[in-house]
C-alpha cells in the first residue's frame, strides 16, 4: 500500500509532540496504511525538530516510511495529502486575542502560498494553531487554486469538552451523547448547543436544567482554554492532538449514521451567517465530502448566540483583511 503523506507544522511544539507518535502508530489512519511525516518548525526549533525525528525513528513503528524535517514550507508541504497546521505562537497568560490574531496572521499567510504551490490538490487541511478560524480565512484566501471546502478549523477540541461535560452532568458515557454542536468561533463567543444534543436518544434538555445549560455549561466550555492555561501556564496539548486526530479521521472516514460532528469551515450562508467568514457548524462527512447539517430549529435563544460569535468572526476579519 502506498504511503500517505502527512505534513505537520510546529512540529517541535507540545501539541505535535502528543500528536505524532499517535499518527505514526497508526491512530489516524488505521493499522494498515504506511505514512510518511513531513515536519516543518522554525530555524531556531532545529535542534528539538531533530531529536523528534530522532525519537520517532527509535520507536520503529511498522507503518512510519520516513521522516523528513525542514524549516522551508515549499518542500514541507510538496505532495502532502494531509496536512495538520499547528504550527502558531501560543497563547500565553493575560494575552488578548487580538494581539494574538495580529501575530499569527502572517505565518498563515505565507504558508497558504505554499500549499497552493506544492501540495497534493486533493489534500485535506486542518488548521489547529490559534486564533483557528480567522487563521483558516487567511490561509484559504493565500491559496486561490485550492478549494476552500479542503481547508477546516478545529473546534473539535471545543466539541469534546462539552460531550464530555455533558456526559458527567447526565453520569452516563461520552458515546451516549450524540449531536453536539460547536457553533462559531473558537473563542469565548462559541456557543455550545444542547439544543439540538442528544442523551441516549433523548433531547438532552430533558436531562439537565435549563438554569444548568445557560448559566453553567455555556460558560464552562467557553472558558474551558481559559482554565487549562491558569492551571498549566499554557495552552491545551494532549486534549488539542487528540481532537485533531479525532477531526481529521472524521474527515477522512465519515460521521457515525445519524449523528454529526463540529466543524469550522467558510460559510456558505447557512444558518443566516454571513459569507466569507470560516464558522463552525454541525456536518456530516460522506466519502470525501463534508456537508452542514441542514433544517435544524433555530429559536431566539439560538439566533442571538449564532449572531454574537459571528459578529466576533467579521470583526477578525476587518483586522486581518490586508492579508485576504
Amino acid at each position: 500500500m502506498a504511503p500517505v503523506r502527512i505534513a505537520v507544522t510546529g512540529a517541535a511544539g507540545r501539541i505535535s509532540y502528543s500528536l505524532l507518535f499517535r499518527i505514526a502508530a497508526g491512530d489516524l489512519l488505521g493499522p494498515d496504511q504506511p505514512v510518511i511525516l513531513q515536519l516543518l518548525d522554525i530555524e531556531p526549533m532545529g535542534k528539538v525538530l531533530q531529536g523528534v525525528s530522532l525519537e520517532l525513528r527509535d520507536c520503529a513503528f511498522p507503518l512510519l516510511q520516513d521522516v523528513v524535517i525542514g524549516h522551508d514550507a515549499n518542500e514541507s508541504f510538496t505532495d502532502a495529502e494531509l496536512v495538520f497546521l499547528v504550527g502558531a505562537r501560543p497563547r500565553g497568560p493575560g494575552m488578548a486575542r487580538k494581539d494574538l490574531l495580529q501575530a499569527n496572521a502572517g505565518i498563515f499567510a505565507e504558508q497558504g502560498r505554499a500549499l497552493n504551490r506544492v501540495v497534493a490538490r486533493d489534500a485535506r487541511i486542518l488548521v489547529v494553531g490559534n486564533p483557528v478560524n480567522t487563521n483558516t480565512l487567511i490561509a484559504i484566501r493565500n491559496a486561490p487554486d485550492l478549494d476552500p471546502r479542503q481547508f477546516a478549523a478545529m473546534t473539535r477540541l471545543d466539541h469534546n469538552r462539552a460531550v464530555s461535560l455533558l456526559a458527567e452532568k447526565c453520569e452516563v458515557p461520552v458515546t451516549d451523547v450524540r449531536r453536539m454542536t460547536i457553533w462559531g468561533n473558537h473563542s469565548a463567543t462559541q456557543f455550545p448547543d444542547l439544543i439540538h444534543a442528544q442523551v441516549q436518544g433523548r433531547p438532552a434538555l430533558e436531562w439537565v436544567e435549563r438554569e444548568w445549560y445557560e448559566n453553567d455549561f455555556i460558560p464552562r466550555v467557553q472558558h474551558r482554554g481559559e482554565n487549562i492555561i491558569e492551571l498549566e501556564g499554557q495552552s491545551s496539548a494532549g486534549s488539542a492532538a487528540h481532537a485533531a486526530i479525532e477531526h481529521m479521521r472524521s474527515w477522512v472516514f465519515g460521521t457515525p449514521e445519524d449523528d454529526w460532528v463540529s466543524m469550522a469551515v467558510l460559510s456558505d450562508g447557512s444558518y443566516g451567517i454571513s459569507e466569507g467568514i470560516v464558522y463552525s457548524f454541525p456536518v456530516t462527512v460522506e466519502g470525501d465530502e463534508f456537508k452542514i447539517v441542514d433544517n435544524l430549529e433555530i429559536d431566539g435563544f439560538c439566533q442571538g448566540k449564532l449572531l454574537e460569535t459571528e459578529k466576533e468572526l467579521l470583526q477578525e476579519r476587518e483586522a486581518v483583511k490586508a492579508l485576504l
